[in-house]
């Protein structure tokens, strides 16, 4: 029993884990380092090409949810991301050498996987296979996808955040602190008054953006990771209620609450290195030393790496999936990852579990894993495979997609609790179990 996957990033290797515990011959297909995407600079596998973190960790959060389930699950993204974890107050962030490091080591030496190192220009839909390419297609690729579907592809444009070295912070400026206290220190945060803030607002909205590729005028932006630059022409006070929001962070200087607060994230392990959360930018590489060197300890940051902007691409998967992530015209042909119009990191895995655990079933003979609505993990396959929708857009996990509670529960705290308990409990029963491989 055969299975090919297409794409060694976050779904293809959970694809590939999850298919080669069930027993099945995995060959994934990895472009890499033959051939790189525009935002892809490693040679390893599941590369973090934005942020570095994995989103909140409790389960009063969606996404906290969804990576519990994962684990249940055996999900080897979940394994790795644990591994590896730096501090990050409230969220799940990873050291990303690190955490690519240790899948590609666990990829590369399962007695069931074989990792071929070639792109793809061609999809037999004879051949059992989950295209896993990621939002970055190589042109080749999405050229024999779309043959594939016959429908036209939607596309935005997504940015990733700069990096900068710990030891060109000026730490005399900013201090040590995440919001309300959760997780003590985990985040260095750069004080803002009113003068500078808006100071910088006016650089912001001013300075110049890159070139976009491939002839784009208007790009279509995806809201869940906006430029800054692109989020501060909505208002003057759009990044104080976004990113930069001040609410929760005391400067311990003079016990005052700042005007905003720029906020920097561990990125490593060793602490060297710090991303700008919630700056995601397409600013040219001297527009953003200059205009980010106006925030109150960044005046001499070292960026380590540059805020980039690139093509992401994904299917319309309401009309081309099932809840198993299946093709409906091409029963041996799944997809996984962003690809599929789920948004995020954990999303992207957690597609890949379920589409290798369900190719692998198939190829098996076995009953196929049914996660409903009252599961992230189901809800998420329930919302691309969803023909009523319309207007298709990418989505992140979240409470709105899942099941509602049959009784009303007004405190938002104790609702996603009761959610989160009702999820582990389907999750964890024993019908579901049946359907892990280990």
């Amino acid at each position: 029993m055969n299975l090919h996957i297409i794409g060694a990033g976050l779904a293809g290797c959970e694809a590939a884990w999850q298919a080669a515990n069930c027993g099945i011959s995995v060959q994934l297909f990895e472009m890499k380092p033959i051939k790189f995407s525009p935002a892809h600079k490693s040679n390893t596998f599941a590369e973090l090409v934005c942020s570095n973190s994995l989103r909140a960790a409790g389960l009063s959060n969606a996404v906290g949810l969804l990576k519990e389930e994962m684990r249940h699950l055996q999900s080897l993204i979940m394994q790795c991301a644990d591994a590896t974890k730096v501090p990050a107050g409230g969220a799940l962030a990873v050291d990303r050498d690190s955490f690519s490091n240790m899948i590609t080591d666990k990829i590369k030496n399962h007695p069931n996987i074989t990792v071929i190192s070639k792109e793809v220009t061609e999809i037999d839909s004879g051949v059992p296979t989950i295209i896993a390419a990621g939002p970055l297609v190589s042109d080749a690729l999405a050229n024999a996808i779309q043959q594939l579907t016959g429908d036209e592809y939607l596309h935005f444009f997504d940015a990733a955040a700069p990096i900068v070295s710990f030891d060109s912070i000026d730490m005399t400026k900013a201090f040590r602190a995440a919001r309300y206290g959760k997780g003590g220190d985990d985040y260095i945060n750069c004080p803002m008054n009113r003068e500078e803030y808006l100071n910088f607002y006016q650089a912001l909205i001013t300075a110049e953006s890159a070139v976009l590729h491939e002839g784009v005028e208007d790009p279509k932006i995806f809201e869940g990771c906006m430029p800054i630059e692109i989020m501060a022409k909505r208002g003057e006070d759009t990044m104080r209620f976004g990113p930069l929001k001040p609410v929760g962070l005391t400067d311990p200087r003079d016990n005052s609450r700042p005007y905003a607060v720029v906020q920097l994230r561990q990125d490593n392990a060793a602490g060297s290195m710090y991303n700008i959360v919630g700056f995601q930018t397409h600013l040219k590489f001297g527009e953003q030393k200059r205009v980010f060197g106006m925030i109150p300890g960044l005046e001499e940051a070292e960026f380590v790496r540059y805020g980039v902007m690139h093509r992401n691409t994904y299917i319309n998967a309401p009309k081309l999936l099932n809840t198993s992530y299946q093709m409906k015209n091409y029963p041996n042909i799944y997809f996984a990852g962003q690809i599929t119009g789920v948004e995020g990191y954990v999303e992207s895995a957690a597609s890949g579990l379920t589409a290798g655990l369900c190719a692998a079933k198939m190829l098996k003979n076995e009953p196929i894993p049914v996660f409903s609505s009252n599961t992230a993990i189901g809800a998420l396959s329930r919302y691309i495979s969803n023909e009523s929708i319309t207007n298709f857009q990418p989505m992140n996990i979240n409470f709105g997609i899942m099941n509602p509670l049959p009784q009303r529960i007004k405190d938002k705290k104790e609702k996603a609790e009761k959610i989160a308990e009702r999820s582990l409990q389907e999750i964890t029963a024993k019908e579901n179990l049946l359907f892990v491989c280990k």
